[in-house]
């Protein structure tokens, strides 16, 4: 259970990126008050737990119900999650700001998703909670690991300002590229297993 809930933990963490969300959520909030920027940062977690738990609880019942099988949904999922990797590897920034409108809420809207709740994290979840390989309680596992992610995340959103002061805006954009070879890796993962190829591969290794 320690493995699947660090093994679930790694993959949500990659998906979600809480250090390029971290940035983004600077650069959006740099001109906000202190009271504004906690209430922002609360929002787009609170969010993003309610998309990412939604997509656990009903994310396979949807796929059933449009005939997508779970098999066909591994694949795609992991060739997105591999491109979702490469664009953080090679993305120039996170600063996709531009203006935004005077009453737009960006903790919806860029924050909650697709920065933190982002479409590959949506895939990642509905992978990890396979109600045909994953029983309630492990699935109940993976949700803790999501929930822990973004309480992590909002950690980051709140010492935001000072964490890039350390760090610096290069750090951060280090971090996430680390964070996109990892998940490039896990989305690999992904697409071995669902054509069971693992077995093989463990045996050539």
């Amino acid at each position: 259970m320690l493995d699947k809930a660090l093994h679930d933990f790694l993959i949500i963490w990659a998906t979600v990126d809480p250090i390029g969300t971290m940035a983004l959520f600077a650069g959006l909030t740099a001109k906000h008050s202190a009271k504004e920027r906690i209430k922002t940062a609360y929002k787009t977690i609170l969010y993003a737990a309610l998309i990412l738990t939604g997509a656990i609880v009903i994310g396979q019942v949807l796929l059933g119900a449009m005939g997508i099988s779970l098999f066909s949904f591994q694949i795609a999922g992991g060739l997105i999650l591999f491109l979702f990797g490469l664009q953080m590897i090679f993305s120039h920034g996170t600063s996709e700001e531009g203006a935004q409108e005077p009453r737009h809420d960006i903790a919806i809207f860029p924050l909650a998703i697709p920065a933190t709740a982002s479409p590959g994290a949506i895939l990642a979840v509905i992978l990890i909670t396979d109600n045909h390989t994953y029983s309630i309680h492990e699935q109940f596992i993976t949700t803790g690991s999501m929930l822990a992610v973004l309480g992590f995340t909002l950690i980051m959103l709140l010492f935001s300002e000072k964490i890039i002061r350390v760090i610096g805006m290069g750090g951060a954009s280090l971090l996430t590229r680390i964070m996109g070879m990892i998940l490039a890796a896990l989305s690999v993962e992904f697409i071995v297993e669902a054509l069971g190829l693992t077995e093989l591969i463990s045996a050539r290794l």
